[in-house]
């Protein structure tokens, strides 16, 4: 009995100790499915080489973070979340933080983006055969470089094959980054593989308008002027509104005046152009003073009093001062048209005195002019605004009585409206039925729907929003980011942002200071203000001055979390970048009327 008892008591621990054996055998299937998901978050992180590398890495701060696999995940996901966005649950032996989740790793779409991670340096470019030169190019553009010409010497150490389609995609990808941009476009206008055409010129005029290189830009405009053909009434466009966004008034009417020293006329439409850009630019006293000056020796149109009448009435909101143009308008045997009066009816709406707009419309039908579609929406999108609901409703189905077909903006305002008063099911069924009315959803739409999905925080459809938008070949731009970038710091979805922010890239679209104000303010109010500290050094490097909210908002955040070696890099960058701006001031005058 005893040896009997004996056997069975090491059968037991025998089958016990293999029990353990299978038990552990499971567990590590997890282990080490996460272990292959971190994998590929390493690869998320190395590749997104662009502009998520200096937000998921902390370079200057103290605290690090990195992936522990021996520890557990500490995650509250909401329930109504897809599978595939759900973290590794409890039993996973793997520690993620409630930012680290991942894309599904079974997604095609995903995978289409090609992420790779490898190390590279400039003189290994030209021979990696799986990249285009677009991709090749762009990673020797995002060193920092102190210069334009440094920016030529690099690229002067690899081959690639230059066209103007590539010329064109650079200038686009980095169109708020005034260094590796003006660089490229030296180095690439002495390539012997192509010829730059005026297109690409005035790109390039345009992108250092936008980082107020002003001496640069209009040494490229004399440049310019050696160019059969090359300066055209675009050309000054583009310079006038460029000077008048950044308060230059007098220089972009200086600009103005040299036109006939291009070859140019200065007729109505060259007036309307630069009365226009004056008007965008928040001065339509500046507007009205050149009409003043002009109108006894270039002809004024309709279409240059509804300029000032539009200044007017939505820049200063000065509807006397616009009945006022409107008098002079008719004094010379011109008639107010469906525009002149859509002005009128928007300056009332913004004022919320609705019986004005209704006496406009009457006025409008007295004189034989139909309202047009952007004087419904502007009429329906303002009640909804004022909480009248039901009476924008009834604008829609006004329109549709008088026979006007609603357009793209129009259902993108009914679907914001909605969207607003939350309605979400209205608003996708709306988007989904315009196919159907014959309209086809542009990038203003899905900018629509993919607001109002990552406002719900409705994570899933916001990025299935983003995925249709680019499987219906229509290019997304900064707005469509700007809503999915706020999901994604409210929710902590850090690995979604970088790759978000990868895709912008891929994408041509150029982050500009309002995308890292946003970014630093998101990151900072959801805890993580070390991420915030890298996007705002991001910033500084690439050039651009924070503005004293974005500088304030991230120094009292470092300052509450005790933070003190970063407050005190902060500090730094700021200064740093004060005078990169004081650097920019001081450059040579610009003389307009020089030859």
């Amino acid at each position: 009995i005893f040896c009997l008892l004996f056997l069975l008591s090491v059968t037991t621990v025998l089958l016990f100790f293999r029990l353990v054996e299978m038990i552990s055998s499971l567990k590590c299937f997890p282990h080490f499915w996460c272990l292959g998901a971190q994998r590929r978050l390493y690869v998320w992180r190395s590749s997104v080489h662009y502009v998520s590398d200096d937000l998921l890495c902390n370079r200057f701060c103290s605290m690090t973070e990195t992936i522990d696999i021996n520890q557990q995940p500490k995650v509250t996901e909401s329930p109504e979340l897809p599978d595939w966005v759900r973290i590794v649950k409890e039993e996973a032996a793997v520690k993620l933080e409630d930012d680290d989740f991942l894309l599904p790793s079974f997604s095609e779409w995903v995978k289409n983006e090609k992420l790779r991670a490898r190390e590279v340096d400039v003189r290994s470019l030209a021979s990696d055969l799986t990249e285009n030169d677009v991709d090749k190019i762009s990673k020797v553009l995002r060193f920092n470089f102190k210069s334009p010409d440094a920016v030529v010497d690099a690229l002067n150490k690899s081959r690639f094959v230059v066209s103007e389609c590539l010329v064109e995609q650079i200038l686009k990808r980095f169109s708020f980054e005034w260094i590796p941009s003006y660089g490229f476009f030296k180095w690439a206008k002495v390539q012997k593989d192509v010829t730059l055409s005026s297109d690409l010129y005035n790109l390039m005029v345009d992108n250092l308008g936008k980082s107020k290189k002003f001496g640069l830009m209009m040494e490229l405009l004399d440049e310019m002027s050696h160019l059969h053909g090359y300066v055209s009434l675009n050309t000054m466009s583009k310079i006038m509104r460029r000077f008048a966004k950044s308060g230059k008034y007098e220089d972009a009417i200086g600009a103005f005046e040299r036109m006939e020293e291009f070859g140019l006329q200065k007729d109505t439409s060259a007036m309307n152009l630069l009365i226009d850009a004056l008007v965008k630019g928040g001065s339509v006293e500046h507007a009205h003073m050149v009409y003043l000056d002009l109108k006894n020796h270039i002809a004024p149109s309709v279409q240059t009093y509804n300029i000032l009448v539009h200044g007017w009435c939505r820049g200063a909101r000065k509807i006397d001062k616009a009945n006022e143009t409107v008098k002079d308008m008719e004094e010379r045997g011109l008639s107010p048209d469906v525009f002149t009066y859509t002005c009128f009816i928007e300056a009332y709406c913004r004022e919320k005195k609705f019986p004005n707009v209704d006496a406009i419309f009457k006025e409008m039908q007295m004189k034989g002019h139909s309202p047009s579609v952007v004087t419904y929406t502007i009429t329906m999108k303002a009640l909804g605004q004022a909480k009248e609901l039901n009476k924008a409703l009834d604008v829609y189905e006004k329109m549709k009585q008088n026979g006007c077909v609603p357009d793209n903006s129009f259902y993108s305002s009914l679907i914001h409206m909605l969207g607003t008063s939350g309605r979400l099911k209205d608003c996708y069924d709306i988007f989904e039925d315009m196919p159907n009315r014959g309209v086809s959803p542009d990038t203003f739409t899905y900018n629509t729907m993919i607001t109002i999905a990552a406002h719900n925080s409705k994570e899933e459809d916001a990025l299935k929003f983003l995925q249709k938008m680019e499987e219906s070949q229509c290019k997304p731009d900064i707005c469509t980011y700007a809503p999915l970038f706020k999901m994604c710091c409210r929710m902590r979805r850090l690995k979604v942002l970088s790759f978000l922010l990868n895709h912008m890239f891929k994408n041509d679209v150029s982050m500009d200071l309002g995308t890292y104000a946003l970014l630093v303010r998101g990151l900072c109010r959801n805890r993580n203000p070390e991420r915030a500290c890298a996007v705002f050094e991001l910033a500084v490097l690439r050039g651009f001055l924070p503005t004293d909210t974005m500088y304030d908002n991230l120094v009292k955040e470092l300052e509450k979390r005790g933070l003190k070696e970063e407050k005190k890099y902060v500090e730094e960058l700021m200064s740093q970048a004060k005078q990169q701006a004081s650097d920019i001031l001081s450059e040579r005058p610009i003389d307009i009327e020089e030859e």
